[in-house]
């Protein structure tokens, strides 16, 4: 199995939102209620992705199975490189098992760390079980941290990772 994390390209951009839309569509059935679901059109998708893929704010990783792009990650700095966030963690339903999405977790997490985070946050769906025993598995714990976003509708909840920071 060759596997590849890179940085993504706006070339990137249709594999990514494919990625993504297979999660909305299928992992996302029975966490998100359907109308949820159903507002994440291809459009939106797209420029959703074309903005993140043209910001100059934070990263976006792609990993690559045998060549295909297969999952995506996109993170940032906090301010003043105290904490860092994940914003995203998308990985194709047909490359569940391969270890992409721990790869990807861990070199966000890790970049963030050498870059001085005293801590990483994501935000997962309350709702979203198999994602949160994913993370936790992995360290990441609730900090206390919930939310629920308009657009969305659906409660989440803030996991953390400490972060190392500069030795």
């Amino acid at each position: 199995m060759a596997v590849t994390l890179r940085p993504a390209t706006s070339d990137d951009r249709d594999a990514i939102v494919a990625v993504f839309l297979a999660c909305w569509r299928e992992s996302y059935v029975g966490v998100l209620p359907a109308a949820a679901i159903e507002a994440m059109t291809d459009d939106r998708a797209q420029a959703l992705w074309r903005r993140v893929l043209l910001s100059t704010e934070g990263t976006v990783l792609v990993a690559e199975h045998d060549g295909l792009v297969q999952g995506v990650a996109r993170f940032a700095p906090g301010q003043e490189g105290r904490g860092g966030a994940v914003h995203s963690l998308y990985v194709s339903p047909d490359a569940r098992g391969l270890g992409l999405g721990t790869r990807l977790l861990d070199a966000a997490f890790e970049s963030l760390s050498a870059g001085g985070a005293d801590s990483v946050a994501l935000w997962v769906f309350a709702a979203n079980a198999p994602s949160i025993a994913f993370y936790r598995g992995r360290g990441w714990l609730p900090d206390g941290g919930m939310r629920t976003q308009a657009e969305f509708g659906e409660p989440e909840l803030r996991l953390r990772r400490g972060g190392r920071g500069p030795a």
